[in-house]
């Protein structure tokens, strides 16, 4: 089951909705709930209307209501999905310690992000090129973020001496490339547990950065 991770008051600026009431944030939690595991599920091309609104208890017309299409849905999701990720990620690299401790923060958090909640994350990572022009450029504003503050940490630990990087935004992608893809295989059924995935990453990270210290530290086995 997708866990909370949007709510009326991250998507209000998203896209445009048409009520401010209760119960309308709680029928809009409940269709961005849906509309993430019906992508998830099915791939936005294969999912209708009718789909989002029967899982979220609602007729094809309630959806209309809030959204003026399953594009608008996905949107919010990819917008609100991203921004979710960008502040998990600045919040491991402003944190204290050298940037390899920063980095094996940012690798543990968002690679565990991604297995919290694979559903969206799933929606978030793989269904954005569906977007509108538009929208597409708003999601690709967040995604450059969030490259932008692995590089920093980079950059950073390079400059101390301290990280071996040979090209610091081929890296940045490697790294990110990594978390991103626990979305694609992750399933609550599996014997690993999203924290020990995170643990697993992190290792990861430092073993690819060749961090002084850390490279006899190989990535925990879990499950």
């Amino acid at each position: 089951m997708t866990k909370r991770l949007l709510s009326f008051a991250d998507v209000r600026h998203a896209v445009n909705v048409t009520t401010t009431t209760a119960s309308g944030a709680q029928t809009i939690d409940r269709l961005l709930v849906a509309a993430a595991g019906a992508f998830a599920d099915k791939g936005f091309h294969a999912t209708t209307t009718r789909d989002i609104a029967s899982r979220a208890g609602l007729s094809p017309a309630g959806v209309y209501v809030h959204f003026s299409s399953k594009e608008d849905l996905l949107h919010a999701l990819s917008h609100t999905g991203h921004e979710a990720a960008r502040d998990l990620v600045r919040t491991a690299a402003s944190g204290p310690g050298t940037a390899g401790d920063r980095l094996s923060r940012v690798m543990s958090s968002f690679s565990r992000w991604h297995a919290d909640h694979h559903e969206v994350a799933r929606v978030v990572q793989y269904e954005f090129p569906h977007l509108t022009p538009a929208h597409r450029d708003d999601v690709l504003t967040l995604r450059k973020q969030i490259d932008a503050i692995v590089r920093a940490v980079l950059r950073d630990g390079v400059d101390a001496g301290e990280l071996s990087v040979d090209n610091i935004a081929d890296t940045a992608l490697a790294l990110m490339s990594l978390c991103i893809d626990v979305a694609r295989w992750y399933s609550p059924s599996i014997t690993r547990r999203p924290a020990e995935i995170g643990a697993t990453y992190a290792a990861l990270g430092l073993r690819l950065v060749a961090a002084p210290g850390r490279r006899g530290q190989g990535p925990r086995q879990a499950g």
